[in-house]
């Protein structure tokens, strides 16, 4: 049995071809391919779903998060603390606005942010914090927003892995001040193109995100926002989320199901597996840890199994940053970056599919 994917899209939108052809007809018949009709509902549904008050359609999550920043107050020489384990997405935003990143370590069980790690890195240049729901994990929120309240800053999420995470019945994008989403195809809420959404419960960042995302317009060709882009959530990408948004529950639900066979069947000493305890992860990804990582990933690789590394390197070690963080020392997010691998997980996995992969991992020696 072959796996060569660590997702499989064809599979994933064949099962609902024929609502998103009808989508896709409606819009192209209408006439209307910006900042329409589609683009409003999906934002109102999005915002229902989330729990907030507001949702913002934005062209990708990359321009969400930097959006979202702005929105806040982020600019030029502010300082935002972040983590250097999440692929630079959020790095990429900070250095747009021409802000600095202040990278901190991670929690050794979900590789999420340090709290305390965090509080630690608060200076009087700082303006935000982005948590990032890395994997599908929701962070433990409440230190994280008791530390931005306690220091007058903005507590930003990165939402792009963890559509739908919940916990006591609030969900991922409705904790911090502002959220960020991702829409990119491979995603648990995924178009078939590129989209992003802002995410708020404050209408006065939402009308600032609003007016940023087109121009920095008040009304129409007059300009009073300086900071402003041309980050617009088409009409077609709109539809084709309208159609998939609520199926991303059940979606979810499969991925769960997928991510707790796997910690059962994965017996392997050397292997560690993730902890999935409910609804807080959404199986964006499944990271599995291996001291010998290189080792088990040619072993899959030559037995036909698909795998890969969510992120090879650190933000504060890419070549772009030259030698900016070379006193910055993050021991558990080192270790991290040498150890993970991620398997297959997507909702059409079958669970025959699943034991092959578990097994095949058992048998690596």
């Amino acid at each position: 049995m072959s796996i060569n994917k660590i997702n499989d899209l064809s599979l994933h939108n064949h099962a609902i071809s024929g609502q998103l052809h009808e989508a896709a007809r409606r819009v192209i018949d209408s006439g209307w391919y910006a900042m329409g009709p589609e683009v409003t509902a999906f934002e109102g549904a999005f915002a229902q779903y989330c729990g907030t008050d507001h949702s913002i359609g934005v062209a990708n999550g990359t321009d969400a998060i930097e959006l979202a920043l702005r929105a806040v107050g982020v600019s030029a020489g502010d300082e935002v603390i972040t983590v250097a384990n999440a692929g630079f997405y959020s790095s990429t935003a900070i250095r747009a606005i021409g802000a600095t990143a202040v990278y901190v370590d991670i929690l050794d069980d979900m590789l999420l942010m340090d709290p305390a790690a965090a509080a630690v890195a608060v200076t009087p240049r700082t303006k935000a914090i982005i948590i990032t729901h890395l994997f599908g994990q929701l962070a433990e929120m409440a230190p994280l927003q008791a530390l931005a309240k306690k220091n007058g800053v903005a507590l930003v999420e990165d939402c792009a892995q963890s559509h739908g995470a919940m916990r006591n019945n609030k969900k991922a994008g409705s904790y911090g001040d502002i959220a960020a989403f991702s829409f990119f195809p491979t995603k648990n809420l995924g178009a078939l193109g590129d989209g992003g959404a802002v995410a708020t419960s404050s209408a006065e960042l939402a009308a600032r995100v609003r007016s940023l995302r087109q121009y920095g317009w008040t009304t129409k060709y007059t300009v009073a926002d300086g900071g402003a882009c041309n980050s617009r959530l088409d009409e077609l990408q709109a539809a084709l989320l309208s159609v998939k948004l609520p199926l991303l529950d059940s979606w979810n639900e499969k991925r769960r199901n997928i991510a707790m066979q796997y910690a059962k069947k994965i017996t392997h000493p050397a292997v560690r597996t993730p902890v999935i305890s409910g609804a807080d992860n959404v199986g964006h990804l499944y990271v599995i840890r291996c001291q010998n990582r290189d080792s088990l990933k040619k072993h899959l690789h030559e037995n036909g199994i698909a795998t890969d590394v969510h992120y090879p390197i650190l933000d504060c070690h890419q070549p772009v940053v030259g030698s900016d963080y070379a006193g910055v020392s993050l021991p558990v997010s080192e270790a991290a970056r040498d150890t993970i691998l991620t398997l297959p997980c997507y909702p059409e996995l079958t669970m025959d599919e699943v034991n092959t992969i578990a097994d095949c991992i058992n048998s690596w020696k």
